[in-house]
């Protein structure tokens, strides 16, 4: 008995501002292709049912969850990773704001608890804790930092509004 191999297809992905040629099967998600392909390690598979947050990416600048999206369904569309929003020697000012905060125990939901955040300030550079607990509220934090959380966010959202002051 022979078993044939998954059809492969071929997709050119734009991931953080670059293109890659990839060959993926019907069922390869964008998590796996960004973690085993192109190790691209900030999103982490969580729960793989697209439920907790930990795989959250945006696509096309709307957040998504990519351990459900199939890979091949993506061509066209524009990516953005933890990776993609700053660097280490320029993080973004969520991402640093999340550091000045200490927000990180494990660090498992972080991937997802920043790129919502960054999402919600995009919007919004004023938010309530309301808004804040309702932009993160599809993303699990089995650790308990949800009050450095809030802490960063509120943090990132002043530093925001005082770097739009600044520009002025």
């Amino acid at each position: 008995m022979s078993t044939t191999p998954p059809l492969q297809t071929q997709v050119q992905l734009t991931i953080n501002g670059q293109t890659h040629a990839l060959s993926v099967t019907r069922a390869t998600t964008l998590l796996h292709v960004l973690r085993n392909d192109l190790a691209l390690n900030g999103p982490k598979l969580g729960c793989g049912l697209g439920q907790c947050g930990a795989c959250t990416v945006w696509v096309d600048g709307e957040a998504a969850r990519s351990c459900i999206m199939p890979a091949q369904e993506l061509a066209g569309r524009e990516i953005t990773t933890l990776e993609g929003l700053g660097t280490l020697d320029q993080p973004h000012l969520v991402q640093q704001a999340f550091i000045d905060a200490q927000a990180a125990q494990c660090g498992y939901c972080l991937n997802g608890m920043i790129m919502m955040a960054a999402r919600l300030l995009q919007d919004n550079d004023d938010p309530s804790d309301y808004d804040i607990r309702r932009a993160l509220s599809a993303n699990l934090c089995r650790c308990g930092t949800h009050i450095e959380i809030m802490q960063a966010v509120r943090l990132a959202a002043q530093r925001l509004r005082a770097q739009k002051k600044g520009a002025a």
